[in-house]
């Protein structure tokens, strides 16, 4: 295992139990304990997660893993998912990404569209993610708009008043939204509340509304809500979502879109 996959594996555990002993990690990993106390004493340098004696404690109240973290996380349904809601999408329109990992596979799903090789523009992409434009911006055939604001460091978007001075001067087409999670009664939501906020300003500029998130987050709820699950046109999901949860949507009004 290296080491990126088991400082991953070692902040997923660390987010699920809140607290972890070097035994326990070193067993739950195949890895000597001398390996674990390295990685906790780097992580905890990194301001990763708090360093006790004995074991590790989450970084503060409301954790959330770093998006470098967390691209290998349902890995495969991200992106069926959004190799799904790419399809969606029709040339020549206007496309507001939030940031995310699930987001950052729709934009590269976008970018082998072979539909979309050419245009004037063959897309327009407004997004406030820094490494999504960065990827994009490559592409001559695609108008990439991107936010101001203030980074945020985990992932990677840009928020605050500057961002929402930009999206209050431009309509899009389709919004797609990376989420913390989606629930019938609770609507999208998100674990930061300045997030949440240009992802709400995202969804109330444009004319339709896709959730592109796995069946993990379904049913759930996170600390700020980006909009009511009436304002989301289509869910696109995983195969893994019940269908008890699936026509809790499609009741709600919500296309629910699952692959």
């Amino acid at each position: 295992m290296s080491r990126d996959a088991r400082w991953q594996a070692l902040l997923e555990l660390l987010v699920e139990q809140g607290r972890l002993d070097v035994d326990e990690a070193a067993t739950a990993l195949g890895v000597s304990a001398a390996t674990i106390r390295r990685d906790f004493d780097q992580l905890a340098e990194q301001q990763m997660l708090v360093r006790t004696r004995g074991g590790a404690l989450v970084h503060g109240v409301s954790y959330e893993l770093p998006l470098r973290y967390k691209t290998a996380r349902q890995a495969s349904e991200k992106q069926r998912i959004a190799k799904a809601v790419a399809d969606l999408v029709a040339p020549g329109e206007a496309v507001g990404l939030t940031g995310g990992t699930t987001t950052t596979e729709v934009a590269r799903a976008l970018a082998v569209r072979p539909e979309l090789a050419g245009g004037s523009p063959a897309l327009t992409i407004v997004t406030n993610a820094l490494n999504i434009a960065n990827e994009l911006a490559v592409r001559p055939q695609f108008k990439i708009v991107v936010t101001g604001g203030v980074a945020r460091p985990q992932s990677y978007e840009l928020t605050g008043p500057l961002a929402g001075g930009v999206l209050n001067q431009i309509t899009m087409d389709v919004a797609v939204l990376g989420v913390g999670a989606f629930d019938v009664t609770h609507g999208a939501s998100a674990h930061d509340e300045d997030e949440a906020g240009i992802n709400r300003l995202l969804c109330e500029r444009a004319e339709r509304v896709v959730v592109a998130a796995d069946s993990t987050k379904l049913g759930k709820r996170t600390f700020a809500r980006i909009c009511a699950t009436a304002q989301v046109d289509t869910l696109v999901t995983d195969t893994a979502v019940s269908d008890e949860m699936a026509a809790r949507f499609t009741e709600a009004g919500v296309t629910v879109v699952a692959v």
